[in-house]
């Protein structure tokens, strides 16, 4: 089952190291958050950089969260696997799909797609929202973003990809 850890804010890449030496395998499967290629300028050039898709937010692949919550009071940084009053709320199979439709494992960077637009119609002509047109709620063509809503752990949550609109006519 998947899981979400509420991490402290920049913590995320620190918390993954502490997570893969103090968790045992058997118990985190796989400790990663995911990420999205977008450009951005950069002394006049346009660069290619990752960005957290949900900052603060770090998800670990784990068969028993109860092994895998006791685990996390031993690591020395904030982290609050999140559930409900009585139980640890594992993501619903939608939310893991969304997440899955974008990226593969041990590879979870959502890489950059490239379109155009055509009258009030998006064309996506490569990378992973190609056939996805429907889940954009919003173009920045200037900073070359998509904005998609997606749930995690029942809530509506904004994020940024990264696309290229090469064209409008």
């Amino acid at each position: 089952m998947w899981y979400v850890i509420q991490v402290g804010t920049n913590q995320e890449d620190r918390v993954i190291g502490l997570i893969r030496s103090f968790v045992d395998k058997d118990i985190a499967k796989e400790v990663f958050v995911p990420q999205a290629e977008v450009l951005r300028r950069l002394r006049g050039e346009w660069v290619k950089r990752k960005e957290l898709l949900l900052p603060g937010y770090v998800f670990v692949i784990a068969s028993d969260p109860e092994r895998l919550n006791r685990a996390l009071i031993e690591i020395p940084a904030f982290t609050r696997l999140l559930g409900n009053d009585c139980s640890f709320t594992p993501l619903l199979d939608d939310e893991i799909k969304f997440i899955e439709s974008f990226t593969t494992e041990n590879h979870r960077v959502i890489r950059m797609s490239r379109g155009v637009i055509e009258g009030d119609e998006i064309i996506i002509h490569e990378g992973p929202l190609k056939g996805q047109t429907g889940l954009i709620k919003r173009i920045d063509r200037h900073k070359r973003q998509a904005y998609l809503e997606m749930s995690i752990m029942g809530r509506l949550k904004t994020v940024k990809i990264g696309l290229e609109i090469v064209s409008k006519s």
